[in-house]
């Protein structure tokens, strides 16, 4: 199979999966129904691939390729063995990723477009897929930059694509971990009730857990919660100002990096409001 293939099989793979384990373990009781939440999620997925394809003749792997055969970056540049290459890229590429994430929250004009993420009212393995194709889009641009810079193995690029997108699909998911497990996992990688944390609409749990694969970043720079004040259970999730249905819709969605903050609801209420 292609690499483009490959990935889709173990993506599509890993989704059903999760989605399997979430329906049987549940970790928070659902306020809301699947169908429209998880035909915008996905709906919007579309999209991104879409924009991905117009804008970019090869996904990121690509770019490690390109550097290869010119000579550009750093393991193309010095006489590192392969394995150093490929771990420190590895490794340089999840930091950086980190790093873009704290930037979506801390520059005003990136968290117009990553708020659209934060705007879904569940948390489950679809909101691992619910990214504005703008965020998609500088997202890709970022890890170009990166993999260039490093001249990093195109074997160290499929390899971190593919981890990040399984451990993005597993810490979103809505699955119920032993409390032992979850405790030993969150040393190695982040787990859902790590990452849930980040998506509480109270701002201080929101400014926290930035990783998406590896925890270590959060502890060194001093931005992991462990649990939420709340506990899992009656934590809120989404942005404060959207507590409705309106975060269901797909036209609603895609807009939201152009909708003001702050906004009064206008949409139904949510089950856990008391509305039917």
């Amino acid at each position: 199979m292609s690499e483009a293939q490959t990935r889709l099989a173990i993506f599509i793979g890993l989704f059903l999966a999760l989605a399997l384990l979430e329906w049987l373990a549940p970790r928070r009781e659902r306020r809301t129904g699947r169908q429209r939440r998880w035909l915008t999620n996905w709906t919007i997925s579309v999209l991104d691939s879409l924009a991905l394809r117009l804008i970019f003749k090869t996904a990121a792997v690509g770019g490690a390729v390109w550097a290869a055969e010119n000579g550009i970056g750093l393991f193309n540049m010095i006489a590192a063995p392969y394995w150093l290459a490929l771990i420190a890229s590895v490794v340089a590429l999840d930091l950086a990723i980190w790093f873009s994430h704290l930037a979506s929250h801390k520059v005003p004009l990136l968290w117009r477009v990553h708020r659209m993420h934060h705007s879904d009212i569940e948390i489950d393995v679809t909101t691992a897929i619910r990214f504005h194709p703008i965020e998609i889009l500088l997202s890709m641009l970022w890890k170009y930059a990166i993999v260039i810079a490093l001249g990093a193995p195109a074997a160290s690029v499929l390899i971190f694509e593919i981890v990040l997108n399984g451990v993005a699909l597993f810490n979103h998911s809505n699955l119920r971990l032993p409390d032992r497990l979850d405790a030993v996992l969150r040393l190695f990688v982040v787990t859902p009730d790590m990452h849930r944390v980040h998506h509480s609409t109270d701002p201080r749990e929101t400014d926290s857990n930035y990783g998406f694969n590896l925890p270590i970043w959060d502890r060194m720079f001093g931005t992991y919660i462990s649990q939420p004040a709340l506990g899992h259970d009656a934590m809120k999730i989404g942005l404060e100002e959207w507590q409705d249905d309106r975060p269901e819709g797909l036209a609603w969605t895609l807009m939201v990096p152009f909708r003001p903050q702050n906004q009064r609801r206008r949409g139904r209420p949510r089950l856990a409001d008391g509305a039917q």
